[in-house]
């Protein structure tokens, strides 16, 4: 492990420095697009994150080469020619998409090629691991591997809307799989499958750890769909490398759910992911258009509109992530599974409680706006909280709704309710108006 660990390490460094000169050249160049409706930051801001982070992948890659430890991955170069290879494609789309927003079925042409190099030279699924299941075919193979690589380039692209969220995402979920597959190597033994899915898991996680100073809140440079693209085809084949060629019979675990670890624990990590590219495809095909077509309502954009933070936001992604990551790794780790279950039942309350606390406060703000009279001086300040008042369409969908904003509207409404009724104010007789003279 000490191995993996100094490479992520070194890959951090690098692209933590390469991201810094990106950074300058971008704004020095003016290479940076427009903001887009969808958008939810404010500025200009660079997308070139994802090139900063290719090259401290393929750096690293040429420094493990150089390690005896890693002699057995780098024995067969063909896997390790076609991730460089794959990787170079997918970033070169990625970024000619930030520049010159490329129409989705070239961007998709351009992501099967990508998958299919990985495929044609040697990493693909050759075994499920239920049971010990053999894939029929070559052909079989490569499709399957194909596909899954691309549904989760596109899977992590599609959440990447926030500043901070794919990088921070991808680094629990990759140091969860790294983890897991230390693991899995010393019960079962050493290969150069094993070396090279465990290599990438590293290197990831030190792009996205190098990478993350940068695009943490607010950002100061995106990794754009060249970053987010590249991240998900390298989630995607370390995923093949290891839980395609797995047995799980081989594990030792007589129990059920240890045999199925090995392909639960790869979907656990893209859980999140994997959902808002289920629930953007169902939304946009009812909806007659393009799978691919961009819209402003992903998981991060409703959690804005709820009325968390931009900050607040992106923890919850990490929370959540963290709390389906880990309980399927207590899974493989503790039996029996008492530990994983706790662990897994308690997360997911606390996350679902954090989740949805906006909503109650909304609520109440909602009914205090609409108790505030017309005649009252604060109507004007607290109208814009009413959904019914025409000013709450003024209001950004995620502005933030803290609970001093809420217990300042309801002192309002309170302090209406609490006031007694004025009574008609009598005119005096020197108020009456003077009579007109008759002629």
């Amino acid at each position: 492990m000490i191995q993996y660990l100094i490479i992520a390490a070194i890959t951090a460094v690098i692209t933590f420095v390469v991201s810094l000169a990106v950074y300058r050249g971008a704004l020095k160049y003016k290479l940076y697009p427009s903001i887009r409706e969808r958008d939810v930051h404010t500025r200009p801001t660079p997308r070139l994150g994802g090139v900063a982070m290719f090259v401290g992948v393929i750096a690293a890659f040429v420094i493990a080469s150089q390690n005896p430890f890693f002699a057995s991955t780098f024995g067969s170069p063909g896997p390790i020619l076609a991730i460089g290879g794959a990787a170079l494609l997918t970033v070169l789309i990625g970024v000619a998409d930030d520049i010159w927003d490329l129409d989705w079925m070239i961007k998709l042409a351009g992501q099967f090629l990508a998958a299919g190099l990985i495929a044609w030279l040697g990493v693909q699924i050759y075994s499920l691991p239920i049971g010990g299941l053999t894939v029929g075919s070559s052909w079989m193979s490569f499709t399957m591997t194909v596909f899954a690589i691309v549904l989760v380039m596109n899977a992590i692209n599609f959440i990447d809307g926030l500043d901070g969220l794919v990088a921070g995402v991808a680094l629990i979920a990759n140091g969860t799989f790294l983890i897991y597959g230390y693991l899995l190597v010393r019960e079962t033994g050493q290969t150069s499958f094993f070396n090279l899915s465990l290599l990438i898991s590293a290197v990831l996680v030190g792009a996205c750890a190098g990478f993350l100073p940068l695009n943490w809140h607010p950002a100061r440079m995106f990794m754009g769909d060249a970053g987010a693209l590249l991240v998900g085809l390298l989630m995607a084949t370390s995923a093949v490398a290891i839980t395609g060629t797995v047995d799980p019979t081989s594990l030792g675990r007589s129990q059920l759910l240890g045999i199925y670890i090995p392909i639960i624990l790869p979907f656990a990590i893209l859980v999140v992911p994997l959902l808002d590219f289920g629930l953007a495809v169902f939304r946009r095909l009812r909806a007659g258009k393009s799978p691919f077509s961009a819209d402003r309502k992903h998981l991060h954009h409703r959690l804005l509109d709820m009325g968390h933070t931009h900050f607040q936001a992106v923890l919850i992604f990490y929370a959540w992530t963290s709390v389906i990551a880990i309980s399927c790794l207590l899974f493989f780790v503790f039996q029996p599974y008492w530990v994983a279950l706790v662990f897994l039942i308690a997360g997911v309350i606390i996350c679902a409680v954090v989740t949805l606390a906006p909503l109650g406060r909304r609520k109440t703000l909602e009914f205090s706006a609409q108790t505030v009279g017309a005649d009252d001086p604060a109507f004007e300040r607290v109208r814009e909280f009413d959904p019914l008042d025409a000013a709450s369409e003024d209001r950004p969908h995620d502005a933030p709704i803290s609970h001093e904003l809420v217990a300042e509207v309801v002192a309002v409404a309170e302090a209406q309710r609490t006031e007694p009724e004025a009574s008609p104010v009598r005119r005096s007789d020197d108020d009456a108006p003077a009579p007109k003279d008759t002629p």
